[in-house]
């Protein structure tokens, strides 16, 4: 089987069975990252650039492993050491890059719809790596495989997002992803980081952080994106911490296990204390092996599509 897009630009774009493809190749892929002999053969004549244009440390390793682990011959490309610093436009830069005979391009941007202009301008295959506030599809295909893979399924499971969700790609991504495989989704945090339009997705919402983690089944803690703001939304990180950070207390007053998740990378002592990173209800190692086998998944499949 194939997957029904050429690239994957967003989580929207997938079918059901796109997704459920893509957990079933990345099952098979577990299994080989997990053997003594760690690579194999099968993408040895493809090229994949991986064009990042903002920070990463997980999600930009993850691909490079992937690509590795699938024997893809790599080039990475820094935005800091480069002639967009001269002022050469994106498109330019993704086309010089593109002449070199790049079948693949792993892009992360800072603007919101870049991933979407290039795939109507280049023909290579398109992955987006995380596009401003917008998406961040393979974020969401692992973290949605990391739960089912621990509960079982993903239909009727409460998974609860709590931060940031007003400048989370991921939280966008999680919350059409989740959806698509039938669980139920709640947001969680300070009313300034959480955006109006989020009911309209089916969404509910919740300002009371215990409420909100007796009702769900999973919390994926988001990072707080100071980053990305042009105002102050919260006072400080204490008051945030005091009012909105998971801690031993807080889970101490449910009865019930959850399972704790974070996207990385984590402010200890802000989102999250230390001790409950740790803690063994947290699966947020499992997203980080995950994330390689997903990876691997996803660029294999679309790699189909090449020459086709």
């Amino acid at each position: 089987m194939n997957l029904s897009v050429k690239n994957l630009i967003g989580i929207k774009d997938l079918s059901v069975t796109d997704i459920n493809l893509i957990f079933e190749s990345a099952i098979d892929f577990k299994s080989v990252i997990n053997r003594p002999i760690k690579k194999v053969p099968t993408l040895r004549d493809l090229t994949v650039a991986n064009v990042f244009f903002e920070n990463s440390t997980r999600t930009k390793l993850s691909f490079e492993l992937a690509q590795k682990r699938l024997s893809a011959d790599i080039i990475n490309f820094s935005s800091n050491n480069s002639s967009v610093n001269k002022g050469e436009s994106l498109v330019d830069t993704i086309n010089n890059i593109i002449s070199m005979k790049i079948d693949m391009v792993v892009i992360r941007h800072p603007n919101v719809g870049v991933p979407h202009l290039l795939k109507d301008k280049i023909e290579s295959v398109i992955i987006n790596a995380g596009d401003g506030t917008h998406e961040h599809p393979t974020q969401a295909l692992l973290d949605a495989f990391t739960i089912k893979e621990n509960l079982g399924k993903l239909k009727g499971k409460k998974i609860l997002l709590v931060g940031d969700i007003i400048h989370s790609r991921v939280a966008l991504s999680n919350i059409f992803c989740l959806q698509k495989l039938g669980a139920k989704i709640m947001v969680a945090g300070p009313p300034t980081l959480i955006p109006k339009y989020i009911k309209d997705l089916g969404v509910q919402v919740e300002y009371d952080i215990l409420k909100a983690l007796k009702w769900c089944d999973v919390a994926n803690i988001l990072r707080i994106q100071l980053e990305r703001m042009k105002t102050h939304s919260f006072p400080s990180n204490r008051e945030y911490n005091l009012f909105y950070g998971l801690d031993s207390n807080l889970i101490s007053k449910l009865s019930k296990d959850i399972l704790i998740l974070h996207p990385g990378p984590i402010n200890r002592g802000i989102e999250i204390s230390s001790e409950l990173v740790d803690n063994e209800d947290s699966i947020i190692l499992d997203q980080v092996e995950n994330g390689v086998a997903i990876r691997m998944a996803i660029i294999y499949l679309l790699s189909k599509h090449i020459n086709n």
